[in-house]
Parts: C-alpha cells; sequence; structure tokens
C-alpha cells in the first residue's frame, strides 16, 4: 500500500514511540495471532500492512468492547458482523473469535477495496462506513478534487485512522529511528485449531491443553459462558506444541466434562433461592447468565445454567437439550396517580394499553378509577414473598395501589388428588 504523507503521522510516531510499555504489549499480544493473518494475507494478495491494524482497533486485545458495540481484535459492530459470518448469540460471539473475524474483515475488505479501488479508501471505509466514504468521494470530485483519501472531508476519528497505521507501519519497520526496541514474532504457525464433538468446561479444556484459563481464553474468546457449547461441533484453538497433549489427554478422560447443566425456571422463583440451592451466589448466577436485573420473581420457562454437583452425563443431556435465549431485563413498571376526572378507560387509552389489561396489571375486578389511586401502567405491579410465621407464606400483592396480605397454606392438604399447597386461607385488606 503505498505510503500516506500528511503531518498527522508525525504526531502518532510520537505518540507511540514515547509509550515503549504500550507498544511492548500490543506486539506480545499480537504475536498470539499475527502469523495466521498475515498468511491469509499473502493467500489472498493483500497489502500486508493491514495485519498491524488490529493494534489501532483494539490494540490486539481479543475482548475490547467500543461504546458502539464493536467487538474483537477487528472491531466488529453486531450487524456488519452478521452479515460476515459472525454468529452471535448466548452461547458465544464469534466477532471475537480469531480465525472467523480474521477472515471475516479480510473478505469485508477485499469487498471495500474492489468497491473503491483503492486501499486508503477500503480502510476509511472500513472505520466511517462505505456509504459515508461513497459520498465524502462525490463531494470531493464535486469541488473538483481527485476523491482521495487526503481530499475528503471526514470526521475526526477518520481523519487519524489512516495516519494512525502509517505510523505504526513506520515504528515497525524501523524501530531503532524511534528510539525504540520491538520484540520479534516467530515465523510459524502459534495456534492449531482441534474440533470437538461434544460441550466441554472452559476450564476443564484449559487443564486437558496444560494451560492457564487467562492464556486459553487469549485463543478462544468467543465464548460467553463458562461452557464451550451451542454449537454442533466445536472448534478451539491450542497452542501448536500444546495440540497434541490436550489430545492425547481428552481421549484418555472418560470422565464427562461438563459440570454445568440447564434449569428452566419455574413460576415463584427468585434468583437468591436459586443460588442458595445451586451453592452459588447471586451475582456469579448472573454473570453466568449474562443477567444484569431482574424481577423479585423470575419469569418462567426460561433456562438458566447452574452448577451441577459434578460433571455428570445429566448435566451433559440438560445444556444440549436446552434453548437457552436472552433473560428478559427487568424495567420497574410505571405508575399513574390518578387525578379528580380521570377515568379509567381514559388511562387505558392514554397508556394505549386495554382497560381490561390495565386491570389485570393492578389486579383489579372492577375497571374503576379514584383519585389519589396508584396504577401500574407499564406491567404488572411488583409482588414481594417473605416467610410465614406459622410455616405458610405470606404474599404481599398491589391490588388499585393498595397492598394486600395473602396467607397461603404450605401444608400437604390435598383436594380431589390434587396438593392445596396455594391455597388462600385467609386474606385480609
Amino acid at each position: 500500500m503505498p505510503d500516506l504523507d500528511d503531518p498527522l503521522v508525525a504526531k502518532w510516531e510520537k505518540f507511540y514511540s514515547e509509550r515503549p510499555e504500550y507498544m511492548a504489549r500490543i506486539v506480545d499480544r499480537s504475536g498470539k495471532y499475527m502469523f495466521y493473518i498475515v498468511t491469509e494475507l499473502e493467500r489472498r494478495g493483500m497489502p500486508l500492512e493491514i495485519a498491524l491494524l488490529p493494534m489501532i482497533e483494539s490494540a490486539f486485545n481479543p475482548i475490547a468492547h467500543s461504546s458502539a458495540k464493536a467487538s474483537g481484535i477487528w472491531q466488529f459492530i453486531p450487524s456488519t458482523g452478521t452479515s460476515y459470518g459472525m454468529k452471535q448469540d448466548w452461547w458465544a460471539d464469534s466477532r471475537r473469535d480469531i480465525v472467523k473475524a480474521t477472515n471475516g474483515a479480510l473478505d469485508y475488505l477485499s469487498n471495500l477495496h474492489g468497491m473503491f479501488g483503492d486501499w486508503q479508501l477500503a480502510l476509511a471505509s472500513y472505520n466511517w462506513g462505505e456509504g459515508s466514504v461513497g459520498r465524502a468521494v462525490q463531494k470531493a470530485k464535486a469541488r473538483n478534487k481527485d476523491g482521495s483519501y487526503l481530499s475528503l472531508d471526514m470526521p475526526a476519528e477518520t481523519r487519524n485512522y489512516l495516519p494512525k497505521l502509517q505510523a505504526v507501519k513506520n515504528i515497525i519497520r524501523n524501530p531503532a529511528a524511534f528510539g525504540i526496541t520491538i520484540a520479534t514474532v516467530p515465523n510459524e504457525p502459534y495456534f492449531k485449531t482441534i474440533t470437538l464433538a461434544n460441550p466441554i468446561d472452559l476450564k476443564r479444556a484449559a487443564q486437558l491443553a496444560e494451560m492457564t484459563e487467562t492464556d486459553f481464553v487469549a485463543l478462544n474468546p468467543a465464548h460467553n459462558r463458562p461452557v464451550i457449547g451451542g454449537r454442533s461441533e466445536y472448534q478451539v484453538l491450542l497452542p501448536a506444541n500444546k495440540a497434541d497433549t490436550f489430545l492425547a489427554r481428552l481421549e484418555t478422560n472418560e470422565k464427562p466434562r461438563v459440570s454445568w447443566m440447564a434449569y428452566r425456571t419455574r413460576s415463584g422463583d427468585r434468583i437468591e433461592a436459586l443460588a442458595e440451592r445451586f451453592g452459588t451466589s447471586v451475582t456469579a448466577l448472573k454473570s453466568v447468565n449474562g443477567i444484569r436485573s431482574v424481577a423479585p420473581t423470575l419469569p418462567p420457562g426460561y433456562h438458566l445454567l447452574v452448577p451441577s454437583d459434578g460433571p455428570s452425563e445429566d448435566a451433559l443431556g440438560s445444556i444440549q437439550n436446552a434453548v437457552f435465549t436472552k433473560f428478559p431485563e427487568y424495567v420497574p413498571p410505571r405508575v399513574h396517580k390518578v387525578r379528580r376526572g380521570d377515568t379509567f378507560a381514559g388511562i387505558a387509552k392514554r397508556y394505549g394499553v386495554k382497560p381490561a389489561t390495565l386491570a389485570q396489571w393492578n389486579r383489579m375486578g372492577k375497571q374503576t378509577a379514584r383519585a389519589g389511586q396508584t396504577l401500574y401502567v407499564s406491567g404488572p405491579a411488583p409482588v414481594r414473598q417473605v416467610a410465614s410465621a406459622k410455616g405458610g407464606r405470606v404474599v404481599y400483592v398491589k391490588r388499585g395501589g393498595k397492598k394486600v396480605k395473602a396467607v397461603r397454606q404450605a401444608g400437604p392438604a390435598k383436594k380431589h388428588g390434587v396438593a392445596a399447597s396455594k391455597k388462600v386461607v385467609k386474606r385480609k385488606r
């Protein structure tokens, strides 16, 4: 790719050369991925300095995540990642997969070069979007400019994007000229790809490969859970000198390889009770399942990943048979304070719901509204449960803005052969 002659290059040469520790960290991280990226660029006949682009995008941090929801060393946003074959679901985000993301990035850059016929414009499009660059080129040509990268009116980020890459290229090419030392990267494959037929704990896989979890995740950063799962087959990257050890130990390992299982939520489940039941913390349970906030009681019918007593066939089977979906975020319901002159039907219309729905949310039999009353207008009134002193259960509910206490019997009494544990035996307002 032609060198970029721009005053901003000197600015970024100074920036990077004055931070030798930062450059050393980036180069150290890149050593795991550089051989594969360069090999792919050579195979495609693309400029080799593109291998330095992740230094600008993510500092070669495989779990880098931006405020624009870009992810991975190549910083794909969700939509572009999907367009280039990077699946993103409950189990994993392939934008963080080193092989898939690299292949997607080079496909994308190749397509952009085909669109503009110029690598500088292709890289500007990778940062700013092909539509924005295309319009900027047209505007430049309308002003009798040549439509090259330096002739475009660009946002500051894109204006500095190629100068950053050029600065890094210059330093890597001749580090002594900038007074720093750059470590060498061996000209040989760092990793091998292994295909597995069954799920496996991340921790267990690292142990079989005789690696720390940190080093294992650096090569396999795509997984959202502590289990490598959710696919018909599972590809893991391992250091080339550890792949044979991993396969040998995996073959002699006869125990199931997962220590997690799927739990389907039931009506009335609370996350605190589930954490205690499965011997973990609420924080851990939420983190493993990607839950940020939950209602006091969990919605039924969702699968959670919970610890099993130990690796077992039941745990493996439960994970393979469960369909995991994103757990709904809990948003506390909004309330409406009834004013003089308000009608129940008018309040429902104002908030775009049916009167019957509004009544259901507030657990009301009659659709009436009175001044001073509080109505929940964007979801059901909250339910809070506490233990009863008599061994039953006290349930506090909101009805029409007033708290109602209902004591539910927890005994083994049966009625027509069905346990009556939820029978209301006493109500008082």
